[in-house]
């Protein structure tokens, strides 16, 4: 898309976040609304994950990041989990072919362990497949938990024979999950909550932070294109006090690092997936999501923080 077609729909090309991430909430509450069960919302949450992907092409964002399946969501019915592994598998076997031929690269950001073997192969097969595209990064975030992330950099660092004098930010990130990857520029959470819900927790340092009361199911195009004017909006000091005018340069520098770091593939032990979508938290009082006002006052919370 050209930039004039960008500010038609109200984005400045100059301020588009070069990587956003997703934090894909309100399945649940979406089905029991509609009197259907869980699974229901997160098979409909994967149509959802359709439309994200085709706007973000549309629109040039190239880099994507979804919390699909967290640490957390172990502990959820067993049923519920099983038919979470068994979409995924069948996410990956009716959407690959579409992905790979919109030049879509698939990575996993997690772990292996607790993932059926079966699961397993069809995410490696479908990281491999899809490793030499180019048109959008989707990495899928599935058994994945930043604590967890972060105890087990530690623990690399340890076994790397690290020095306690050597062990700073950059030696950290590169043991990260997410490894030569930038920091996501704009992080999304649907269904009005407001928390991370261990989700890339080091990497959102300066990340902004959009709230949307939109459940899951019904994201679409122009959900996305509101969180992007919402971004373009924002004054991103990075800790300074300068005004954005004389920032002109801060922004074209960190730009440039997160052009050159979304051209590096990470050299962890990362594999991709094409991701099933599920509630990383738990579920709030429908009472207390429908509070009158409460979509107005999260806003406002969201751009204080």
């Amino acid at each position: 898309m050209d930039d004039r077609t960008l500010s038609e729909l109200g984005l400045d090309p100059e301020r588009r976040p070069r990587h956003v991430a997703v934090i894909m909430d309100g399945n649940g509450r979406w089905a029991k609304a509609r009197g259907l069960p869980r699974l229901a919302g997160h098979r409909a949450g994967t149509k959802a994950l359709r439309r994200l992907i085709e706007a973000s092409i549309e629109l040039g964002v190239p880099m994507v990041t979804i919390y699909a399946f967290s640490t957390e969501n172990w502990n959820r019915p067993a049923h519920e989990v099983r038919g979470l592994m068994h979409l995924l598998g069948d996410v990956i076997e009716n959407q690959l072919d579409e992905l790979d031929e919109n030049g879509v690269r698939l990575r996993h950001i997690g772990w292996m362990d607790r993932i059926p073997d079966r699961i397993a192969k069809k995410i490696e097969a479908a990281v491999e497949r899809t490793a030499g595209n180019d048109r959008l990064d989707l990495n899928v975030a599935f058994n994945y938990g930043a604590r967890g992330e972060i105890v087990r950099a530690a623990r690399r660092l340890v076994a790397d024979g690290v020095a306690v004098d050597d062990i700073d930010e950059r030696s950290i990130e590169a043991r990260l999950e997410t490894a030569g990857l930038p920091d996501p520029d704009l992080i999304i959470r649907t269904s009005g909550e407001m928390r991370l819900s261990n989700f890339l927790l080091w990497q959102a340092a300066y990340s902004e932070i959009y709230c949307t009361d939109t459940l899951w199911p019904d994201f679409d195009r122009e959900t996305l294109l509101e969180a992007l004017r919402s971004y373009a909006s924002r004054d991103r000091r990075y800790g300074d006090v300068r005004q954005s005018s004389d920032k002109t340069d801060e922004r074209s520098r960190i730009g440039a690092r997160s052009d050159d770091a979304t051209r590096r593939s990470s050299d962890g032990d990362t594999v991709g997936s094409v991701g099933a979508a599920g509630d990383p938290g738990t579920e709030p009082d429908a009472a207390q999501a429908a509070e009158p006002g409460a979509a107005a006052k999260r806003e406002s919370r969201a751009r204080a923080g």
